[in-house]
């Protein structure tokens, strides 16, 4: 797959702002990890807002002995980098790890408020944000359904126009739907949503990812994509005119695909990114060919924000045996279309 964008990462942007995450789950130990790693992951500068001591505690549980700098601007977070993870603010909590608390998520809550403001504001280039527990959120206040939807409320957008994308080393996949019941989704796809969808994606690709003519191709719903109405009319009656609608536009839009065999190796150098139907559809390829790399992408946005592609993982969370690659490569990827954007 095409890399995010070709040296991009060689332009002067402000730091990063990562979010704590639910601090009982892996992200204080993953994002330890990842600032121990900076040098050799080649990251641009960034740092955490909240939890110093749940990062110390995370950082001593993988044996990394882990510098933090409180820092009292996002400025600031240059000058220590290289010595120190730095840390914005001095709102925390006790340790837990696996074992999720209400102070926990009011900490995890303030931590996304804080680096979202800060991003929206310009003093961050970007947001990287750790994974949440949605039910323990909510107790705290939390009212969307999920961290995209959180961004696109504080960036005035519906949240229809902030899209999901996962992208990894193979694949870059978006659903149409997301969480919503697989038995609610034939009567959710629309030709508008296609269409709105996959102009959001072809233009933020263009933007953030360097690619002027993005390929996207769009899955059917059915078996075989529905075999000419045999299995479902779908993809006659809704995809296929949309998908004609989008090329009379101009855009290299394919489809509908049959989503059995669309992932094949042969079959991804034929496009750039996926556009599928539903939650499983785009996520179980994704998470099957790049889970330790994969990276959530929120589209559409005037702001850039990524997150590693898995939860909190709270069954591992303190054991050493969480991976970081997912959380080095949003870190990463971040930073790339922060550049992509201020060039």
């Amino acid at each position: 797959m095409t890399p995010p964008v070709t040296g991009a990462a060689s332009i002067a942007v402000a730091p990063l702002a990562v979010s704590l995450g639910d601090p009982s789950g892996i992200a204080p130990e993953v994002i330890a990890e990842a600032w121990a790693r900076r040098g050799d992951s080649a990251l641009a500068p960034f740092f955490l807002v909240g939890g110093a001591s749940v990062l110390r505690a995370a950082a001593a549980s993988r044996g990394i002995d882990l510098p933090v700098s409180p820092i009292s601007s996002p400025d600031e977070a240059r000058v220590v980098f290289e010595t120190a993870l730095p840390v914005l603010g001095d709102e925390d909590c006790a340790p837990s790890p696996g074992e999720p608390t209400l102070d926990g998520a009011r900490l995890a809550l303030h931590s996304l408020t804080r680096a979202v403001e800060l991003t929206v504001s310009g003093e961050a280039s970007a947001i990287v944000t750790g994974p949440i527990a949605k039910s323990k959120l909510a107790q705290a206040g939390f009212a969307q359904p999920g961290q995209t939807e959180f961004l696109a409320d504080a960036c005035g957008l519906p949240h229809a126009d902030a899209v999901m994308m996962l992208a990894g080393p193979s694949l870059r996949t978006v659903p149409l739907t997301v969480h919503e019941p697989l038995s609610a989704v034939p009567g959710l796809v629309t030709r508008e949503l296609i269409e709105r969808k996959a102009r959001i994606v072809a233009l933020a690709l263009a933007r953030d990812f360097g690619l002027s003519a993005p390929r996207i191709a769009i899955t059917g719903l059915n078996p075989h994509a529905g075999e000419d109405g045999r299995m479902g009319r779908e993809e006659l009656e809704v995809i296929a005119p949309a998908i004609a609608a989008l090329r009379s536009e101009g855009l290299a839009v394919t489809g509908p695909h049959a989503a059995d065999a669309l992932f094949a190796a042969h079959e991804r150098s034929g496009y750039d990114v996926a556009l599928c139907m539903y939650h499983d559809q785009a996520l179980i390829p994704i998470k099957t060919l790049d889970f330790d790399q994969g990276v959530n992408v929120t589209l559409g946005l005037p702001i850039v924000r990524t997150s590693p592609d898995h939860g909190t993982a709270f069954a591992i969370a303190g054991k050493g045996k969480a991976s970081a690659g997912a959380m080095i490569a949003a870190i990463r990827m971040a930073s790339q279309c922060a550049a992509a954007r201020a060039a």
